[in-house]
């Protein structure tokens, strides 16, 4: 009985962290930002910013970003045509409008503690979203209940790079997320030759892009490099050796030249 106690009692914490209300009029003024833990089974990150003026919220960003092989940020895959929502939804209204709808239905409402969908997300509450709405709240109240992000010296948005060859069969590629004049996220990734193959990223971790290296396979290097990347607030500070490698950051015995110089190459557009 007592095992049983303490399970329920472990459950409710859990289930209480997951659902944590949050008080709009208690959240000092700042930008905030929070994103999934990893890439869904579908390929893509979800972001949410969302931005407190006087206890209010008066502007909220719902994004994602891909491991998917020459992807940009979902807004903009969406926009060109590409992510199919139209083809899917019944209301036949691509993803990056029906997300506008779900921002705007935020800052309209105040309603971050909003829960009025099912167990996929779904929802009859907002009108013109028929798309999954669940993640988008989650992860606007996770952003609420973090510090807000510093002030930074680049402009916001989403910037994608990828090299002008292939090497070896690969071509190098990017994605930043800047929010609040910060790099609060990148994607370093590779486009193979075979269009029908898949990115390095997703090769890694499934195991098919084989290095056997001392210090993880690519994937977990690759994410070390852009963790360095956010860490350091520029790709330029990462000082690189002349065989395209670096010391300054531990665990990464890649090639790492190709990728920073692209970085620096998409936040030129930032600045």
């Amino acid at each position: 009985m007592k095992k049983l106690s303490v399970l329920l009692v472990a459950l409710l914490v859990l289930t209480a962290g997951a659902f944590a209300q949050v008080n709009v009029a208690n959240v000092k003024d700042g930008v905030y930002f929070a994103q999934s833990d990893d890439f869904s089974s579908s390929g893509w990150k979800a972001q949410a910013i969302v931005v407190v003026n006087k206890g209010k919220i008066v502007s909220a960003t719902w994004n994602a970003v891909s491991n998917i092989a020459g992807a940009n940020d979902k807004k903009s895959y969406a926009a060109a045509g590409k992510y199919g929502m139209v083809k899917a939804s019944k209301i036949k209204v691509e993803w990056d409008v029906q997300a506008k709808t779900v921002e705007e239905y935020l800052v309209k409402t105040q309603d971050v503690n909003f829960s009025k969908y099912d167990k996929d997300g779904h929802t009859d509450a907002i009108s013109g979203a028929t798309l999954s709405v669940s993640e988008f709240f989650e992860l606007a109240r996770k952003a609420l209940q973090s510090q807000p992000v510093a002030k930074g010296a680049y402009k916001d948005g989403w910037y994608y790079k990828e090299g002008d060859k292939y090497e070896n069969g690969w071509k190098d590629s990017v994605i930043v997320t800047v929010v609040n004049g910060t790099i609060v996220d990148v994607v370093f990734n590779g486009i193979s030759s075979d269009p029908k193959q898949k990115s390095k990223l997703v090769q890694s971790k499934e195991g098919t892009y084989k290095m056997n290296a001392k210090n993880g396979e690519w994937h977990v290097q690759a994410d070390r490099l852009a963790k360095a990347v956010i860490k350091a607030g520029d790709p330029a500070k990462i000082a690189v050796n002349k065989d395209g490698k670096t010391d300054a950051v531990s665990g990464v015995s890649i090639t790492v030249s190709g990728l920073l110089s692209l970085a620096q190459e998409a936040l030129k557009a930032a600045k």
